[in-house]
């Protein structure tokens, strides 16, 4: 068996930060990455990532490949498609902070009326639809098809800070005006008055990334995928690899995994900790991740029962990748060293 394992923000990006990594244990994952091959590419989104391991070029269909993913799908995916996720825009010496939907605490039947004001005011460009409260689409009319540029994708922007939301090119100048007028309608709307009164943060605009219609059939190395991820499941379904939900823990999907084929596993329980930079949360979650996944992957790997092992973390450190197999996890002399040792490494390789 081989695992492909994609942890984004894998290594906190603040390498110096005493806080944080003081007394951060995680003896499996430091195990782990002492005994692989490192490559350090290149920072990109574990969107894009992801959608290299299904062989899609730049700039891949995000939206319609998400939808996908949904459970269940809120419309067919025919048509072009973008992502219209809500979000909180706020000014912070003198740059806007993001805040992405789920951050923002929305009930789906706020989302919904935000919708269905939308859906009044841009029923010529297209309709919009909810698959949860907090991931949002919209279809495309047919004489509203997208151009050649793209917005980064939302986690590339969660949490930070951002210049402007859509690239200054011509093929997007029906796109910003669309933008525009989203926020003056979302501006106005009751459901944001009564937020505002509440002292809750306002949905104020809309992230648009990822346009495109869904491609063919996708080409897979994967017979199995493991993630709660809409994308993920998403690309799954268009290349017929088996979709499951992540386990628990390791020794769960060890026991499922059959004996022979290639998984892949996306854990994201560190990338909203990074994001929003809680230092707190990243320390407890990773500790989980070392205790549940990483020190009895390691194990396995060790023990034979699984036969490569690839980590992947997209990180503000780069595209980083862990390969390692059964012969290399017992090089004993490769002496695990601390995670604070590791990102000053990968702080001075990507300079």
């Amino acid at each position: 068996m081989h695992l492909t394992l994609v942890v984004p923000e894998l290594i906190w990006p603040e390498p110096d930060e005493q806080d944080t990594f003081a007394d951060l244990a995680c003896p499996g994952l430091c195990t782990l990455l002492a005994r692989s091959r490192r490559q350090q590419l290149p920072a990109q989104s574990v969107e894009a990532t992801l959608a290299e391991f299904f062989g899609l070029p730049v700039q891949p269909p995000y939206a319609a490949l998400r939808l996908a993913g949904e459970n269940p799908a809120p419309a067919a995916a025919a048509g072009a498609w973008l992502c219209a996720d809500p979000v909180h825009l706020r000014l912070h010496q003198e740059r806007l902070l993001l805040a992405e939907g789920d951050r923002l605490e929305l009930a789906l039947d706020e989302a919904q009326a935000l919708l269905d004001e939308l859906n009044r005011h841009f029923a010529e460009v297209g309709r919009f639809h909810p698959a949860c409260a907090e991931r949002w689409y919209l279809q495309l009319a047919a004489d509203h098809q997208p151009g050649g540029g793209d917005a980064l994708p939302l986690s590339a922007v969660a949490g930070r800070r951002v210049a402007r939301q859509l690239p200054e090119t011509p093929d997007l100048r029906w796109l910003r005006r669309l933008l525009n007028e989203a926020q003056m309608v979302l501006h106005r709307h009751p459901v944001n008055e009564a937020r505002e009164a509440a002292g809750r943060p306002t949905i104020n605009s809309l992230w648009l990334w990822g346009a495109g219609m869904l491609p063919p059939r996708l080409g897979s190395e994967f017979t199995g995928v493991w993630s709660d991820d809409a994308l993920a499941r998403g690309l799954a379904r268009c290349a017929q690899a088996a979709v499951h939900a992540p386990p628990v823990d390791a020794a769960s999907l060890l026991r499922a995994l059959e004996q022979h084929g290639r998984h892949l596993l996306v854990l994201d329980a560190l990338q909203r900790p990074v994001h929003y930079q809680d230092a707190e949360a990243y320390r407890s979650r990773l500790r989980e991740l070392d205790r549940d996944w990483f020190a009895p992957l390691q194990q396995a790997l060790a023990g034979g029962r699984l036969a490569t092992i690839e980590l992947c973390a997209p990180t503000a450190y780069g595209l980083l990748t862990w390969r390692s197999g059964r012969a290399e996890q017992w090089r004993l002399w490769r002496r695990p060293c601390a995670l604070q040792a590791t990102a000053l490494a990968l702080a001075k390789g990507a300079e």
